[in-house]
């Protein structure tokens, strides 16, 4: 994947890190500041307010969108004459169909809780102290993502939702659709009452700006990028703002020996299929030896069939029909995030085996089991450490909305915080609230 930064080193001190223009870092921390001031309106707003505001957001959006499918137009002919792939361009594409989606996912945010003010827990000392730990806002939160305009909005509603304002940082490869997003959903803010600043981008500030992002400590109180391996990476090894880690989807199905064989066809077909250039989408499928000779011609017939490029083992190969084309199978196969119409297949022995494959090669996002055996699902969920596990089941499924979530701002492959699909409760923390009548530590 192309991405908008070049790989750091993997463990950067603080003189290693790339220090953003002067001018420009002085425009991002204003940028900030104004988020933190915007985001103090947010803390004494009723849920009535913010469902309000997300449906304004979502009818701005609608009456937008021939203007906005226009600047998208710009940016599918920029990344078509980059050389972006089809899976990419069909992330980055929107039509008035996508933006009325993308609109319906902020009404159904406003029909979600409000996060803010939830008691995590609570109790009534003995000494009569009442104890509370409480749903807050995080403050500013920041995002930094590639060529997908879709983020714009589900990160803006997603942050609005739970309290908090949202600086956005998507890449050259949406610039024309995100600027267009962004000033629509600003002038919705401003519409209803709410500061436009609860909004903001700094695309016009490039590679500088971004840096500059990730080192406004201070500012800005969590950072979440969303994109490529590198970007990521960069991301977490030059920030000096927490990082909340978004993973790459190096995905795999497992057919399981006593899988039946038509729920396997139809689930890998879904999740490989259904949209390939999405981080939950399958990339290797692994089949045991004893439903092999079951399920790999006619799965392997289905995929072919619909254009998928295919990468196998010699077992797998040899049970492909004449008129499907396997081509050799290799560990860069099995490490890769293809993001395309392309599926590594490999058979395996055993149950054992295709959970250590997958432990060697995992990127640690989704895996998915087919299997009619309850012994062999539920070794699968102990044994498999990803944010997200599927039986039988499409990996498809790990999306924020599909999990009655509404929107999701990332998926975290990360074990601090938050670990899947991030929503709203995701970006709160929490504070003790301590009330007392004139209490004092003896």
């Amino acid at each position: 994947m192309t991405t908008t930064f070049e790989t750091a080193p993997t463990t950067p001190g603080p003189a290693s890190r790339p220090q953003p223009d002067a001018d420009v870092a002085a425009a991002v921390h204003d940028v900030a500041r104004r988020a933190q001031v915007a985001c103090r309106v947010l803390a004494t707003a009723t849920r009535a307010t913010k469902d309000a505001t997300l449906h304004a957001l979502a009818d701005a959006l609608v009456a937008a969108d021939a203007e906005i499918v226009a600047a998208n137009a710009e940016d599918l002919e920029r990344g078509r004459g980059s050389g972006m792939s089809e899976g990419l361009l069909d992330r980055l594409a929107l039509t008035p169909e996508r933006v009325a989606a993308i609109a319906d996912a902020l009404r159904a945010l406003a029909g979600l809780p409000d996060p803010v003010g939830e008691v995590v827990r609570g109790q009534t000392l003995p000494n009569g102290l009442r104890v509370r730990q409480l749903r807050v806002p995080m403050g500013v939160v920041g995002m930094i993502y590639e060529a997908r305009p879709n983020v714009t909005v589900d990160a803006a509603g997603l942050a609005l939702k739970s309290g908090n304002a949202v600086v956005l940082r998507g890449g050259s490869a949406a610039a024309s659709s995100n600027t267009v997003i962004v000033e629509v959903l600003r002038r919705a803010l401003e519409s209803v009452g709410l500061p436009a600043d609860l909004v903001q981008s700094i695309d016009r500030h490039g590679r500088s700006g971004a840096v500059a992002l990730m080192q406004a400590r201070g500012l800005v109180d969590l950072l979440v990028p969303r994109g490529g391996a590198d970007l990521i990476r960069t991301v977490v090894d030059q920030s000096t703002v927490p990082v909340i880690e978004t993973g790459t989807g190096n995905v795999h199905v497992y057919v399981d020996a006593t899988a039946d064989v038509a729920t396997a066809v139809e689930i890998v077909m879904n999740a490989k299929t259904q949209r390939v250039g999405v981080c939950n989408a399958a990339e290797t499928l692994l089949v045991h030896r004893d439903a092999a000779d079951r399920f790999l011609p006619a799965a392997l017939a289905a995929l072919g069939g619909a254009g998928v490029v295919l990468h196998g083992d010699e077992r797998a190969t040899a049970l492909a029909p004449e008129s499907v084309e396997v081509l050799p199978a290799t560990d860069h196969d099995w490490a890769t995030e293809y993001l395309a119409a392309e599926l590594a297949v490999r058979v395996v022995d055993s149950l054992d085996e295709a959970i250590e494959h997958i432990r060697t090669w995992t990127s640690g996002h989704t895996e998915a089991i087919v299997t009619r055996d309850l012994a062999s699902s539920e070794r699968f969920v102990a044994e498999i450490d990803s944010a997200a596990v599927m039986v039988n089941a499409s990996t498809r499924f790990t999306d924020g909305g599909e999990l009655g979530m509404g929107a999701e701002i990332g998926i975290s492959t990360q074990k601090l915080h938050a670990r899947g699909p991030m929503g709203l409760a995701e970006l709160t923390t929490t504070k003790w609230v301590v009330h007392g009548d004139g209490h004092v530590r003896p």
